[in-house]
């Protein structure tokens, strides 16, 4: 008999998503993410996989962020045949995020063949192509929150709203062999009560075995009235001055948080005085793809849908699909509202623009979201004072503003409130955080409701059979 769970990802590093569960003779991947951060952490996704890729018989999905699906082509182009199993709002999703992430794939490696050319050293291949995601895409199945599925002898899966990013989810697994039956509920990223746009995190109350996520165990988030707050002199201390505001954003979920944000308090924040930019091909595309998929917004969010059908909500909104519109971006020094991708600035467009402003005093950036270890947008964070773009040495004189509320990530209360919902307090391992927020989060797990915690390291096992 065999039910277990190994840990090949985001074990001590909030990147790199990956868990392989086993159950009887059949296996299934949660997850299947790429490692991001610096260049010697991202050189291990060329690794070949721990697993025969052809040995696997489904992999669940839990969102479509790059760090938790990101080597979905490399699984399927190194052999997997079989379902790969998500909401269909993150199938959708995928399908162009992965397009995009193999595009950059492709662009660094011409970028790197340039450089090992000159100094007569062999090419090396992208990790993958855009025709490797294309043929990934038709693994994809989607469906529904609330829906029980058989996906393979013995396995019933459900994915449940994890209010995190549009389509993610919180897996619920029902795993039998031999007779013997175990529960497994992995987080995937959970989001905020009350964020902008979606419902807030399921509730999840059985289980034999969590996997959660603790990339904020760490900290508390601002209210969302501060964070409001915070934005908005944010702003006002731009106005008073005569540069452009630069906003790196995730392009999927929190630029359509700060386009909902702009839209709700365009009068309060007086947003008039600005031409706001959206310069991010990826963003624009999961702007429709977020549209479409109406039906899984909150309230509030719906309420201003229908007042969007009256009247502009957001009439100073510039899309800028083309590279040409983005390069005229350069020439406007003064009133402008950038938001563009990448959110961790470690590649995209917002890297020109940090090119055109961060050097100039004048100039604010907001940093919307985490920034992994080793990324340019941590830099920043951290107080760099100059910065390394394309090899040309930047300084940095701007102002910089971490705006933590507007994270799409549980903080440590929302963390720890979303465990205590489970009755019979079932063993929790802590995956998809840096060490200092897992030992944080631990402590108080383990202090305040008596849990049996487990911080995973790489290729750990845990037998639910023994639990």
């Amino acid at each position: 008999m065999t039910i277990e769970v190994k840990f090949l990802g985001a074990t001590g590093e909030v990147t790199g998503s990956c868990h392989l569960v086993t159950v009887g003779k059949h296996k299934i991947l949660l997850d299947c993410g790429l490692i991001q951060g610096r260049a010697k952490d991202e050189e291990r996704n060329r690794v070949a996989f721990p697993f025969d890729p052809a040995s696997i018989d489904a992999v669940v999905l839990s969102h479509a962020h790059i760090d938790h699906s990101g080597r979905l082509p490399l699984l399927v182009k190194a052999g997997f045949r079989g379902a790969i199993y998500t909401h269909r709002a993150c199938r959708d999703l995928c399908r162009i995020m992965l397009k995009d992430s193999a595009f950059l794939q492709q662009k660094d490696a011409e970028w790197e063949n340039r450089k090992r050319a000159r100094k007569g050293l062999e090419p090396v291949d992208a990790i993958y192509t855009i025709e490797d995601a294309q043929v990934a895409m038709k693994q994809f199945k989607g469906m529904v929150y609330q829906q029980k599925k058989h996906i393979l002898p013995n396995v019933t899966l459900q994915l449940n709203d994890a209010g995190h990013i549009l389509g993610s989810s919180i897996v619920e697994l029902w795993l039998e062999d031999e007779g013997q039956q175990r529960k497994l509920v992995f987080s995937g990223d959970l989001g905020r009560s009350g964020m902008p746009i979606l419902e807030d995190p399921e509730v999840i109350t059985e289980a034999d075995l969590v996997i959660m996520e603790s990339t904020y165990g760490d900290r508390l988030h601002r209210s969302w009235s501060e964070t409001q707050k915070e934005i908005s002199e944010v702003l006002s201390t731009a106005t008073n001055g005569s540069g452009n505001v630069l906003i790196p954003a995730f392009s999927v979920g929190r630029t359509q948080e700060i386009l909902y944000l702009f839209a709700k308090y365009y009068k309060k924040w007086r947003l008039d005085r600005w031409q706001i930019f959206l310069d991010s091909p990826l963003a624009i595309e999961a702007t429709r793809i977020f549209m479409n998929n109406s039906d899984l917004f909150d309230a509030d969010m719906q309420t201003l849908l229908l007042k969007n059908k009256q009247q502009s909500i957001l009439p100073n909104l510039h899309i800028s699909r083309t590279t040409n519109q983005s390069m005229a971006l350069n020439r406007v020094h003064s009133g402008a509202i950038i938001i563009a991708g990448s959110g961790m600035c470690s590649g995209g467009r917002i890297r020109q623009h940090l090119k055109h402003n961060v050097w100039r005093s004048d100039c604010h950036v907001i940093i919307s979201g985490f920034q992994a270890s080793g990324t340019l947008g941590r830099k920043l964070v951290d107080g760099a004072k100059h910065i390394n773009l394309w090899g040309e040495s930047v300084q940095v004189a701007a102002s910089v503003h971490t705006i933590g509320g507007l994270s799409a990530h549980a903080d440590q209360t929302a963390l720890k409130n979303w465990y205590g919902n489970f009755n019979n307090r079932p063993r929790l391992v802590l995956v998809h955080g840096e060490p200092r927020a897992q030992e944080c989060l631990a402590n108080v797990l383990q202090s305040e409701l008596n849990a049996d915690v487990i911080i995973a390291k790489r290729n750990q096992k845990i037998n639910l059979l023994k639990l």
